[in-house]
């Protein structure tokens, strides 16, 4: 089966007009994109483009008749590793992300992450990632989780750290079973796969998320309109005085997550920025919540 992903590119932006245009991609009804991000194509004359992520090309035309754009395939077993080859390790804290062409430069102490290129999203390199790994340093200053979720796991990055560096086990859920599978094989890489439990499962309805709640530490790297739609659900299976990060945003859409979750009962205790990617870290701090 081809695993093939396809962009819907336009280019010729300003910043903010790019930014606009993917919270208006990722907020459309009628399109559902793996992953929105920009670009900035000449430093000198600060020109933009936005990009969107799409499962097939059928997605991705219609999201072109919306919004214009140049559609092109993108061949997993091209793009990922290519990509990764260039990029540096990640430092983040504690943690030091990196691939497998980069294994030599680890260093004594701290958390070594070793995710390679695959056929799921998420190589671990991006803003929201490190923002979430940032995050996880900061409370695991203050407390060791015993439960630990991760929605939306792409490639385990964040499930593998936070069970990595806490001893525990962790719990790994992504829609695309082709993630859950790249998530197992990085775990028996990184030497947790004991300790991380894997399911495909759309959302929070699968029976397995209640059997194993309330989580004291849940991830939720994803997008903003998944989370709104998820922030009942998230809310009720974290614990007392749990956390919950949530990423995948723009600092734009910051305010409209912030103020979804208070609403849920959960209080706001960080903001982590890298780029234009802001990850939210919020706190339980009572028994109600709804």
């Amino acid at each position: 089966m081809s695993t093939a992903r396809f962009t819907l590119a336009i280019p010729g932006l300003l910043l903010p007009e790019a930014q606009l245009l993917a919270e208006r991609i990722e907020g459309h009804l009628a399109h559902d994109p793996l992953a929105v991000t920009i670009n900035e194509t000449d430093e000198v004359l600060s020109i933009w483009e936005t990009v969107a992520y799409f499962a097939d090309d059928s997605e991705a035309q219609a999201a072109q008749q919306d919004f214009g754009g140049t559609i092109a395939p993108l061949p997993d077993t091209d793009w990922v590793r290519e990509s990764l080859a260039g990029l540096a390790p990640v430092v983040a804290g504690r943690f030091y992300l990196h691939g497998s062409h980069d294994r030599h430069r680890r260093k004594g102490g701290g958390v070594s992450l070793e995710i390679d290129a695959g056929t799921a999203f998420g190589t671990g390199h991006h803003g929201t990632t490190e923002g979430c790994l940032v995050a996880l340093d900061a409370i695991l200053k203050r407390q060791r989780p015993r439960r630990i979720l991760d929605v939306g796991c792409g490639t385990g990055v964040l499930a593998i750290a936070a069970s990595k560096a806490a001893g525990v086990m962790a719990t790994a859920s992504d829609i695309d079973p082709e993630a859950v599978r790249v998530t197992a094989l990085n775990a028996r890489h990184n030497g947790v796969a004991p300790r991380l439990t894997t399911f495909t499962a759309p959302g929070l309805k699968d029976r397995r998320f209640a059997g194993m709640a309330p989580y004291d530490l849940i991830f939720a790297n994803i997008l903003a309109r998944p989370l709104i739609a998820l922030a009942r659900s998230l809310s009720l299976i974290l614990a007392p005085r749990g956390h919950l990060v949530l990423s995948g945003l723009t600092q734009d859409q910051a305010r409209w997550i912030r103020a979804t979750y208070r609403n849920h009962g959960l209080v706001p205790s960080a903001r982590i920025n890298r780029g234009n990617w802001t990850t939210l870290v919020f706190t339980k701090l009572s028994r109600q919540n709804c």
